[in-house]
């Protein structure tokens, strides 16, 4: 059947449906089951039945609606109370409304590529933004060949197809770790989980810097934490248990720096002088601890600016080029000057 003919009753006979049955589903009414309306969404995608464009904008009157996505870490879920994750999906809210749009905040943890098409599908969706890739980067390559709307915060892959705004991670994780190098410190813990595309890269750039310092790697410095202050804190209090010899860390989200600072500071040490910090995002909170974080600065203003002019000026989001922020080293107390 052409792509280009099929109607809403040809929709109906390939789903052995009634068309109100179909149409209900196709408009999202409640009154249909999530597993038909999936399969109805799946045969209009398949077969090229245009849905979407012909549902009736918002009551707000918006000129697009965006569908804004957490997807989770390897074996957990992340939460958009995240510290970072506010400050990133304040800076899309802010563009879109420049632009008109309202920002729908999806309770979707999207674990393959079913469960994206069913989100970006979604009737009275125009577009959708990924905040991290996570272990999707095949399925979202999958989706972007498939002619999709959709923008992802995240790193640069190889092999990448989708457009992807994120900052340069690399060379914000050895600003980081150059600046505790200049301070005199050697011995520089590294927290994050490096299964995570983002912080595998600025943990790159920590053995970047480890190297042109002519400074010697140790393994026994590197522990996975998470985006938690929890996770942090224990981590580090296992570090002072086992007796690991370091003066300085750099965690690879301000989160994690605050929970290591928590965990130094009720152990009696003292921040800078006897371990320096140093985080990355420069989250709000960091500029109001005791002592205030030093950082490496990511703009998520532009970012938010970035991803949503990008998701609206695109036809076809396989043809947008991803584009990489430059990173700014924030000093302050946790790590002095």
């Amino acid at each position: 059947m052409s792509r280009k003919s099929i109607r809403l009753e040809d929709l109906a006979a390939l789903a052995n449906m009634s068309t109100a049955t179909v149409s209900r589903a196709l408009n999202d009414n409640p009154n249909v089951n999530d597993a038909t309306k999936r399969k109805i969404w799946q045969l209009a995608r398949e077969h090229g039945y245009l849905f979407r464009p012909n549902m009736p904008h918002a009551p707000s009157g918006a000129q697009a609606t965006i569908s804004l996505v957490i997807p989770p870490a390897q074996g957990r879920e992340r939460s958009a109370d995240d510290a970072f994750f506010q400050s990133l999906i304040g800076g899309v809210s802010a563009a879109a409304r420049s632009s008109n749009c309202d920002v729908l905040l999806s309770h979707i943890s999207p674990r393959n590529i079913d469960d994206l098409q069913d989100l970006i599908s979604a009737p009275g969706v125009d577009g959708a933004i990924f905040l991290g890739q996570s272990f999707l980067h095949d399925a979202l390559n999958a989706l972007a060949s498939q002619g999709h709307r959709f923008v992802v915060w995240g790193a640069a892959l190889p092999g990448q197809l989708y457009c992807s705004v994120g900052s340069d991670n690399v060379r914000g994780g050895r600003r980081a770790v150059d600046h505790l190098l200049r301070l005199g410190r050697k011995k520089i813990v590294f927290l994050g989980d490096t299964d995570e595309p983002e912080i595998q890269r600025r943990f790159q750039g920590y053995r970047d810097a480890l190297a042109a310092a002519n400074v010697l790697y140790r393994g026994d410095l590197v522990s996975t934490v998470h985006f938690e202050i929890e996770s942090a804190h224990s981590t580090v209090e296992r570090l002072l248990a086992q007796k690991i010899d370091f003066d300085a860390i750099f965690a690879a989200s301000d989160m994690a720096a605050i929970g290591a600072i928590r965990a130094l500071r009720q152990a009696g040490l003292r921040v800078p002088q006897d371990v320096a910090v140093v985080g990355y995002d420069d989250v709000t909170m960091g500029r109001y601890i005791r002592p205030q974080l030093t950082t490496i600065r990511q703009d998520l203003s532009e970012a938010g600016r970035l991803m949503v002019s990008k998701l609206l000026s695109a036809s076809d989001t396989r043809d947008l080029a991803s584009e990489r922020l430059a990173t700014d080293l924030i000093v302050r107390e946790s790590c002095g000057s």
